[in-house]
């Protein structure tokens, strides 16, 4: 269940910070906290979480067990562009882009076998009639 978004044209640092919100966390609440979020990227992250689920959807895995097992924002191409500057100079500018990868995984539900109860016998006290 993975998922890619190249050549986000969007510096990686400010990317990151969305997702370092929504790492780890179910599906439902990613959503959720994407939805409010004030933050430029979250949109696209929240369309990229959108894609691996139904990529998930079609290995035929439930919604409701996925997770954000891993969500990594990489420095995508710089693209180098010019300012003018005083006395006919110029000044670099550098466009940075990101490169996002999501990977979902499944929660695994371990079901803890119980040990047959063992019934205790209390032996009642009894008094001894004189």
């Amino acid at each position: 269940m993975k998922a890619f978004l190249k050549n986000y044209r969007q510096a990686p640092r400010k990317v990151r910070l969305v997702a370092g919100l929504v790492k780890g966390k179910t599906v439902a609440q990613a959503i959720a906290e994407l939805e409010f979020l004030p933050k430029r990227a979250s949109l696209p992250i929240k369309k990229l979480l959108l894609s691996a689920v139904a990529n998930a959807k079609s290995m035929g895995i439930d919604e409701n067990n996925l997770f954000i097992k891993e969500l990594r924002v990489d420095k995508g191409i710089t693209m180098k562009r010019m300012m003018p500057a005083a006395m006919g100079t110029g000044h670099r500018i550098n466009k940075r882009t990101s490169h996002l990868s999501i990977l979902l995984a499944e929660k695994v539900v371990v079901v803890k076998k119980s040990q047959p109860k063992v019934e205790k016998k209390v032996k009642a006290k009894t008094k001894a009639k004189k």
